[in-house]
């Protein structure tokens, strides 16, 4: 972080303030933006992105923190999982009662999970029921994550996502 000018200690409001200002210059005609870490005069920046009103915005991080600032100015939420982080189905609850308490809607900030293969063998044997339980706590989209190997090791775990997909559905 210190190597592109970030201080540790407030690298949370220099994100918010960024993502402010990105949606000033996607949404105004002549924008500007003044806060304590991001400041600039009227400016002309074209063309303007395509979807409206911007693109989403997905804050990620872990339960409360990134949920947190995900209600605060997200358009979106990639909750990290597993253990170390706790029990997601507990959290998830917490974060829609966080929602509910800023006025936002579910629909305003959906919740993306990422599953390793090491956390959904967790599931085993019932690895579908768990991704249906996933989707009764609203959880809008769940990506595939690989770990750092080689073809012969990642190639089996793309067979056994790409079966599961498919069983899935």
């Amino acid at each position: 972080m210190r190597n592109h000018g970030t201080a540790l200690a407030t690298r949370h409001q220099l994100v918010q303030e960024r993502v402010e200002a990105m949606r000033a210059i996607w949404t105004q005609e002549r924008a500007e933006y003044h806060g304590t870490f991001v400041d600039f005069g009227p400016m002309l920046s074209n063309p303007k992105p395509i979807q409206k009103p911007y693109p989403p915005v997905i804050v990620g991080g872990s339960y409360p923190y990134a949920a947190r600032r995900a209600v605060l100015y997200g358009d979106g939420w990639y909750a990290l999982t597993g253990a170390k982080y706790g029990d997601e189905f507990a959290f998830i609850p917490k974060f829609y009662e966080m929602l509910s308490a800023a006025g936002r809607e579910r629909s305003s900030c959906p919740i993306t999970i990422c599953l390793y293969p090491e956390e959904l063998d967790a599931f085993a044997p019932d690895q579908i029921g768990a991704l249906r339980r996933y989707e009764e706590f609203g959880v809008s989209r769940c990506i595939v994550g690989l770990n750092p190997e080689k073809r012969e090791a990642i190639l089996p775990v793309l067979d056994h996502w790409a079966e599961f997909m498919r069983v899935a559905r």
